[in-house]
C-alpha cells in the first residue's frame, strides 16, 4: 500500500490521499452499490481525548474519545469545511451531515486511527453533503491516543492527537 509523505508538500500530500483513499477500501467498509462517490475531502486536525474512568471498569482509568477537530480540503488543496463532534461533517456550502459507525477496520497502519464506515443519520443544506448517505474515513494517519499516562492522577486532563485522513462522502445518484 502508498505511504503518502507531507515532504512532497501539502498539496502532494492531499492528493496522495485523496487518490488512496479510493483503492483498497476493506469490504467491511463498502458503500452500498447504488450510491456514489461525491465528494472526496482530506482532513487535517486534532482527535481529542480525555482520561477518565472506564465506562465498562470504573476503577480502571482510560483515555476516553471527546471529539474531532479538523479541517477539511478539496483535492486542490483548498479549504472548504470542517469536521468536529457528532461527529460532524460540514461545508463552506451551508451542508452538513451527522454520521453514525456502522464498521470499522484497524487499517494497514497499526499507529493510525481506524478506517471506518458511516450512515448518515442527519443531514442538512442543499449543498454536497445535504445528500449524503454514507461516510468512509480511510487512509489515516496518526490520531491514537497515548497508550499510557491515565491514571487517577490524570484524570480531567485532556490530549490532542493530531491525524489526517480521508472521508468519501456517498450519496445516491439524481
Amino acid at each position: 500500500m502508498r505511504r503518502c509523505s507531507i515532504s512532497a508538500g501539502w498539496i502532494g500530500f492531499l492528493a496522495c490521499l485523496c487518490g488512496h483513499a479510493s483503492a483498497q477500501v476493506p469490504a467491511a467498509l463498502a458503500v452500498p452499490a447504488e450510491q456514489r462517490l461525491v465528494l472526496a475531502a482530506a482532513a487535517s486536525g486534532v482527535q481529542i481525548y480525555r482520561c477518565r474512568a472506564s465506562k465498562s471498569d470504573p476503577a480502571r482509568m482510560e483515555w476516553a474519545l471527546i471529539a474531532p477537530e479538523a479541517d477539511l480540503f478539496d483535492p486542490a488543496g483548498k479549504k472548504i469545511g470542517k469536521h468536529y463532534a457528532g461527529p460532524t461533517w460540514e461545508l463552506d456550502d451551508g451542508s452538513k451531515v451527522v454520521g453514525e459507525v456502522t464498521a470499522r477496520d484497524k487499517g494497514p497502519d497499526a499507529d493510525a486511527i481506524p478506517w471506518l464506515l458511516l450512515k448518515a443519520k442527519e443531514t442538512t443544506g442543499t449543498g454536497i453533503l445535504g445528500r449524503t448517505q454514507s461516510i468512509q474515513r480511510v487512509a489515516t494517519v496518526g490520531g491514537k491516543a497515548p497508550g499510557a499516562d491515565c491514571d487517577k492522577a490524570q484524570a480531567g486532563k485532556e490530549i490532542r492527537a493530531p491525524y489526517r485522513a480521508t472521508y468519501n462522502f456517498y450519496a445516491a445518484p439524481r
